[in-house]
């Protein structure tokens, strides 16, 4: 089994990169449901492992977003 992704390389990520893994992560848990629903899925346990990373990097996403705006609220 392998093992749930830390949230430090999500925040290693650029900008960029954090965007593309988030559109990955959700074409990945596109595809796990439509296997689901095709019963094919062999892997249960994807489920949670692509949940788990897209929540880590959307927490990086919102955190990043939060410090940016409160940039810009103390240069103004």
């Amino acid at each position: 089994m392998m093992a749930l992704s830390k949230i430090q390389e999500a925040r290693d990520l650029s900008n960029d990169e954090l965007a593309k893994q988030i559109a990955a992560v959700k074409r990945e848990l596109f595809q796990l449901r439509f296997q689901k629903g095709t019963r094919r899925l062999e892997k249960p346990h994807q489920f949670k492992h692509a949940r788990h990373r897209l929540a880590q990097l959307m927490t990086v996403e919102q955190e990043r977003k939060r410090q940016d705006s409160e940039t810009v609220a103390a240069k103004e």
